[in-house]
């Protein structure tokens, strides 16, 4: 097996991707953009998307990782509209895009337009996350939008099975595609709530953290596996067990977060980075399989299916924002005020991605006794069409749409203030039990390490608050940014001598790198405080 090419795919988006960090355009787009371009140069391989790859081994990690940033409290909030867009909607886009497609497109099956329609449903996890993060917005609208991504997929999933079975010549009725529907939901929730708590137990009873980490790494695909093998959703099951590690993750020691998160952060680095060069690649698999139709033909039904996609997210999300509203006071007592501006961002965040392309990859050559299945080819290039599209037009136009609309962002100022109150309550409350343990004689400590102790809680506290005060009029920097900066200075001059040390021969590398990770572990505490 040549593994050049997997390792030339990996290294160039991961560079492109770290280049769009300092570009105003978001990394999935320019990785898109370049995966097109390169799919034409000479030399590049071709990389064909293989559904057996991306649906078990990419998809489990990167929703996990979304879960794990989500808050369960947040999404338990905003259930009723996390449901509408995950399960609803996509429901709704499923029938509305494939009929869409059996008016546009002549000869084309209804049950092969659904198939179409569901593959096609699903707004990517990756992508909403990715923008949603870049963009800042409100913190109500990205838990929405990052809770719809986190289910929609199930849901097409689970709509295209029933579609395509229906094409393939094994086809169900309603009453049988609705359970089907809901073993496969039901089931895949049940999966994640079984293995939630034994996993955290286990998390909690290994000391080692490369054990921690390693098995961490090992949960996605095992809950995804585990909930495929009976037959249910194993995109919900990743997602019950991520929301419950994420929500629990304090009960874990320090060492292992601090790895955790630094491992979880570099794979999603390189998956999202892979995932959106690996779109962009999957050009000329596409067009060489149009076959009979033509390419200004093809062009024309993809225009179509891309605008039926558009229109009918839209179509979906105003009635299920204010209709509810209207027709319940509870609602409006314990939802807070719906602005229209919000709702017109969440039509117009429905970028499609790496799922959807490799669900329609996944569509049999054959149907029914051997006959091959109806315009196969001509939905993949559908597909690819809407993916690229609202990769494009909608993720190049959603920034300058939200600023027009002049959405507010989040209140940093007031997150801060929340911040600094309930870092003075945690410290507080520090101090106190350090009185307790050093009024015990057992603890006794010689009192320059006991004032350090308290110093390190008053700074702690006093911290957040200076970041709220005024500003050095020179250097334009917080009190509290000036000490950062200075902490850092002074761990650079201490660092520079254990490598002069070390380069004389005065101490040897084990002895430098216990030196150099205490000194990192000070610069962490610094930089989180930062961040």
């Amino acid at each position: 097996m040549d593994v050049m090419p997997l390792l030339l795919l990996v290294a160039v988006s991961a560079a492109i991707a770290g280049a769009a960090r300092r570009t105003p355009v978001p990394a999935p787009l320019l990785l898109v953009a370049a995966g097109l371009v390169a799919s034409y140069l000479p030399g590049v391989p071709g990389y064909a998307l293989q559904p057996e790859v991306v649906l078990p081994l990419l998809l489990p990690p990167l929703l996990h990782t979304a879960a794990l940033e989500s808050s369960y409290l947040d999404l338990r909030a905003n259930l009723r509209p996390v449901a509408l867009l995950s399960v609803g909607y996509v429901l709704f886009a499923t029938l509305a895009v494939g009929w869409a497609a059996y008016l546009v497109v002549p000869g084309l099956p209804l049950p092969a337009a659904l198939v179409l329609g569901a593959v096609v449903a699903p707004p990517d996890a990756v992508a909403a996350t990715a923008i949603a993060r870049r963009l800042g917005l409100p913190s109500r609208i990205t838990t929405i939008l990052q809770g719809e991504s986190l289910v929609n997929d199930a849901t097409a999933i689970t709509a295209y099975k029933v579609a395509l079975a229906a094409v393939v010549g094994t086809g169900v009725g309603w009453a049988q595609g609705i359970g089907e529907f809901a073993m496969a939901a039901l089931g895949g929730i049940a999966t994640g709530l079984v293995l939630m708590v034994p996993l955290h137990w286990l998390r909690k009873r290994l000391r080692d953290p490369l054990l921690q980490n390693t098995l961490s790494l090992l949960i996605p695909f095992a809950a995804y596996a585990a909930a495929e093998q009976l037959g249910a959703s194993g995109v919900l099951a990743v997602v019950v067990v991520g929301l419950y590690l994420g929500h629990r993750a304090w009960q874990v020691d320090f060492a292992t977060r601090l790895q955790e998160e630094a491992v979880w952060r570099m794979v999603s680095f390189i998956l999202e980075s892979v995932v959106f060069a690996l779109i962009g690649l999957q050009l000329p698999v596409v067009l060489r399989g149009l076959g009979a139709y033509g390419l200004g033909q093809a062009l024309w039904y993809a225009l179509a299916v891309f605008l039926a996609v558009v229109v009918s997210r839209f179509l979906w999300v105003f009635p299920a924002t204010f209709l509810p509203r209207a027709l319940s006071a509870r609602i409006r007592e314990r939802e807070p005020d719906t602005d229209a501006r919000g709702v017109v961002v969440v039509g117009w965040a429905g970028m499609r991605g790496v799922v959807s392309l490799a669900i329609a990859f996944a569509i049999p050559v054959t149907a029914h006794h051997g006959s091959p299945f109806p315009a196969r080819n001509l939905i993949l290039f559908l597909t690819f069409g809407t993916v690229i599209g609202t990769l494009v037009v909608q993720g190049l136009t959603l920034p300058p749409l939200i600023r027009a609309l002049r959405l507010p962002g989040r209140d940093e100022q007031a997150e801060t203030l929340v911040e600094a109150q309930a870092q003075s309550e945690a410290s507080l409350a520090a101090e106190r039990r350090l009185e307790e343990l050093l009024a015990d004689e057992r603890n006794a400590l010689p009192q320059p390490l006991a004032d350090r102790l308290r110093a390190v809680l008053e700074r702690r506290r006093n911290a957040v608050w200076e970041r709220l005060g005024a500003v050095h009029q020179v250097t334009g920097e917080s009190v509290d940014a000036t000490y950062r900066r200075l902490t850092r200075e002074v761990i650079g001059a201490e660092r520079a001598v254990f490598v002069a040390l070390r380069d004389a021969r005065r101490i040897d590398d084990e002895m430098l790198r216990t030196l150099l990770r205490r000194l990192d572990f000070e610069e962490a505490a610094a930089y989180r405080e930062e961040e």
